[in-house]
């Protein structure tokens, strides 16, 4: 479960964007990652990466990749 600390059945995730993406981008499995580009703009995915100090500096450089985000400008990264 990727939001054990939140009650589910009350969240709505477009009314917290950066908190859902980044969790999602740390510890998503496939489907979820599926999900999320769903369900969120790629600019706002890519806003997120860009600014989320709590993605793990492996997680920030994977998706930074992906995205094509220089590292310089990946908080989690600096």
């Amino acid at each position: 479960m990727l939001f054990w600390d939140i009650r589910v059945a009350d969240f709505d995730p477009k009314l917290y964007p950066e908190y859902t993406i980044a969790r999602i981008l740390e510890l998503g499995n496939p489907e979820a990652v599926s999900w999320l580009q769903q369900n969120f703009t790629e600019e706002e995915i890519i806003k997120t990466i860009r600014s989320e100090r709590r993605l793990s500096p492996k997680s920030a450089n994977y998706w930074a990749l992906i995205y094509r985000i220089p590292a310089a400008e990946v908080a989690a990264l600096r």
